[in-house]
């Protein structure tokens, strides 16, 4: 049996997912690489307050004929794309592994962060498709769920832009851990629900106010620690490559 080559695991993503500079908010591709082996090199180009179009991309506060945010386009009209993709990309080696989280900030009604769903799939399709030429795996993470409540029960936050990630994964080809889903069954098995005082502040104590910042959405570094944990329990329960190299 051969040895395990070593293999970069590149994140792509927003707030929940960046690694933050402060202990709050932190994200959970931040906390991941603490769970692999030494042969892991995890590389997190997440950012903070990004939709997918806005990550890839130069896009424009007006909306275009389709209904979607204009991109700042070339002088042959293609899209000009963000140095963080076109680094990525240079670095991107075969065994890689290219995790991609959205659809949080998305689903604005506004420029520039407002993407479409079919936009918001065919972005990932994309981004897909450009590690699979280079013989690495991407892998589609459904939006991670804020903590809301009904009565004593975590509900889904994040609707349309799960069901698209799964519609994603299904038409490119691409593993689809649903961290949404994951999400709110760690919140009601570690008993969230009800929020005391309705939601969360800078001022909520206990479990919940250990586990996010002061809103519903952001964690805490010890709260995407666990989200992290979550993501790798996915990795090893849905038989990925990279689980070998889980600890």
């Amino acid at each position: 049996m051969e040895p395990l080559q070593d293999v970069t695991i590149w994140i792509a993503g927003d707030s929940t997912v960046a690694n933050g500079q402060t202990p709050c908010p932190a994200g959970w591709g931040g906390q991941i690489a603490a769970l692999f082996d030494e042969r892991v090199t995890v590389v997190n180009s997440a950012v903070g307050g990004r939709s997918v179009r806005t990550w890839l991309y130069h896009v424009q506060s007006t909306m275009d004929s389709t209904g979607e945010c204009a991109l700042e386009r070339d002088a042959s009209g293609e899209p000009v794309l963000q140095d963080r993709w076109v680094q990525m990309l240079g670095g991107m080696k075969a065994g890689d592994y290219l995790f991609i989280q959205f659809g949080i900030n998305d689903g604005s009604r506004t420029c520039d962060r407002h993407v479409g769903l079919d936009a918001f799939k065919s972005s990932y399709g994309m981004m897909a498709r450009a590690a699979q030429e280079r013989g690495a795996q991407p892998v589609f993470v459904t939006p991670v769920s804020a903590i809301a409540c009904s009565g004593s029960t975590a509900r889904g936050t994040r609707g349309e832009y799960v069901t698209a990630t799964h519609e994603a994964g299904k038409e490119h080809g691409a593993p689809v851990i649903d961290l949404h889903e994951h999400s709110v069954a760690l919140y009601n098995e570690l008993g969230f629900c009800p929020v005391p005082g309705g939601d969360v502040s800078a001022t909520t104590g206990g479990p919940v106010g250990e586990f996010f910042c002061d809103d519903h959405t952001h964690f805490s570094r010890s709260g995407a620690e666990r989200i992290a944990r979550v993501v790798a329990d996915a990795i090893r329960d849905q038989g990925l490559g990279l689980a070998a190299y889980l600890r």
